[in-house]
């Protein structure tokens, strides 16, 4: 059985507050998310029939700035993990000290057993749910878990649909061509590549002589391997 992925970022939420005497209105804002979206996604197949699926966006909070984070698309996503993963990006964006706050989302559903258009479509429904709680200043949502540059920009274009206005910024991971960032594939392995560095130095330790186990091998894993 699983642990509850909320239930563990609660108890390090607790271990924080322990060690570091957080202010009451500090661990309270802490303690749960500003705003709890879950929608209902009705989608028309290929052959015609109707299957509903459940969306999810978690704003945990924008102290620091909008809320920031990615939208991921797996059968297994549930409110909980969404919670704390939205708990977890509001911790690291505050730790590498960027103007955003933390917030997460994404879909219960295997995209692999999806075709382009109905993977499309269920995006643009989530795009238009999504769209009066999303924006430049407000949250921006970014690539996860079986999401990508393309899913991105199905987003965009059914948010500028809807906001009848040009907007770039309301997400990130873009393609390149599209005014996304060269190196933003490889920057989240990357990163976890200078934390490691900086750890180590701080224990005036090296990687040498290492033996490293890297769980996973995709987006992260591999550049961070490299």
């Amino acid at each position: 059985m699983h642990a509850n992925p909320w239930l563990t970022a609660k108890s390090q939420l607790e271990k924080a507050h322990q060690r570091l005497g957080l202010s009451p209105l500090l661990h309270s804002r802490l303690s749960e998310p500003d705003r709890i979206v879950e929608v209902s996604l009705p989608l028309t197949m290929d052959d015609g029939s109707v299957r509903r699926f459940d969306g999810f966006r978690v704003q945990h909070n924008n102290i620091r700035g909008p809320y920031k984070g990615g939208l991921r698309y797996h059968a297994d996503v549930d409110m909980d993990e969404v919670k704390a993963l939205s708990f977890w990006m509001t911790m690291k964006n505050a730790l590498v000290d960027v103007p955003f706050g933390g917030g997460k989302g994404g879909i219960a559903v295997n995209p692999k057993e999806l075709s382009e258009g109905e993977l499309e479509r269920l995006t643009r429904e989530f795009a238009r749910k999504l769209t009066p709680v999303i924006g430049p200043e407000i949250d921006v949502p970014a690539p996860d878990v079986n999401t990508n540059a393309k899913i991105m920009g199905w987003i965009r274009d059914e948010y500028e649909k809807s906001v009848n206005a040009s907007s770039p910024a309301v997400i990130t991971g873009k393609a390149v061509a599209n005014g996304g960032s060269e190196g933003r594939t490889e920057a989240t392995g990357l990163g976890g590549s200078f934390v490691l560095d900086e750890i180590l130095q701080l224990y005036g330790d090296q990687l040498k002589g290492k033996t490293v186990a890297i769980q996973g091998f995709g987006n992260v894993g591999s550049f961070l391997l490299l």
